[in-house]
């Protein structure tokens, strides 16, 4: 069974360090490419005020936070939630250095030694569109999720359209698995397709000049957006 988290955090700012808090966690289940429906959406008492920055995106008040549960309250009830999944994150380290500055406070270990892994949506993004705009949002535009009920951040709605997004960034993989376990996809386990491709005669097909320039371009734009640390050319 492949059980995995859509995770998303609402923070009084940007500097966990800084002493930024968690305002709001929202975790969407998925098992086999499944949505199970079976989510965990939390509130949580920051015991300070957002950054005026942090309140425009998020619109959470302190007011509408002050009879919230401390994380200290709902720590083990999230941990819980979380044990053994993959956590699906959109920017992984930003809400992975939160939750842990929050597991810090408690003398409890890092989130990564409760749960199965981390996948980061953001890298997948950076790699399938190399160039071009990654945000949430403008996956949701390139790959036809409606977002237009998303006009301030919550954690819980943003999990469950990394969801989405994810879904259909992986969707090509479906093709690679068989259903061996029933009509019961939620029981269902899944193999891969044994294919003998010694059978295919495939052919060569040679990129021409303006492909080519489209490919430096691309290395181009990479190399900037990079600082200039071209490892893909390391052995040239």
């Amino acid at each position: 069974m492949m059980r995995q988290i859509f995770f998303d955090t609402e923070t009084t700012g940007l500097q966990a360090e800084g002493g930024d808090r968690v305002i709001e966690v929202g975790c969407v289940e998925m098992i086999n490419r499944q949505l199970t429906g079976n989510n965990l959406h939390l509130y949580i008492n920051p015991e300070r005020a957002s950054h005026e920055d942090a309140l425009r995106v998020h619109g959470l008040t302190e007011a509408f936070l002050a009879d919230k549960p401390k994380f200290a309250e709902v720590a083990e009830e999230l941990l819980e939630f979380l044990a053994g999944a993959e956590l699906v994150i959109h920017n992984a380290p930003f809400d992975i250095g939160f939750v842990n500055a929050e597991l810090k406070r408690l003398r409890k270990p890092p989130i990564t030694d409760i749960v199965g892994g981390v996948r980061d949506t953001l890298l997948m993004a950076r790699e399938m569109f190399p160039g071009k705009a990654n945000s949430l949002d403008a996956l949701c535009r390139r790959l036809e999720v409606d977002n237009s009920g998303r006009t301030l951040h919550g954690a819980l709605l943003d999990a469950e359209l990394l969801a989405d997004v994810y879904i259909n960034m992986t969707r090509g993989q479906d093709a690679l698995l068989i259903d061996d376990g029933g009509s019961d996809s939620n029981s269902a386990e899944f193999k891969l397709a044994a294919v003998d491709l010694r059978s295919f005669q495939l052919p060569v097909l040679r990129a021409d000049e303006a492909e080519l320039a489209a490919h430096s371009k691309v290395l181009g734009e990479l190399d900037k957006s990079s600082g200039g640390k071209r490892v893909w050319q390391d052995g040239a």
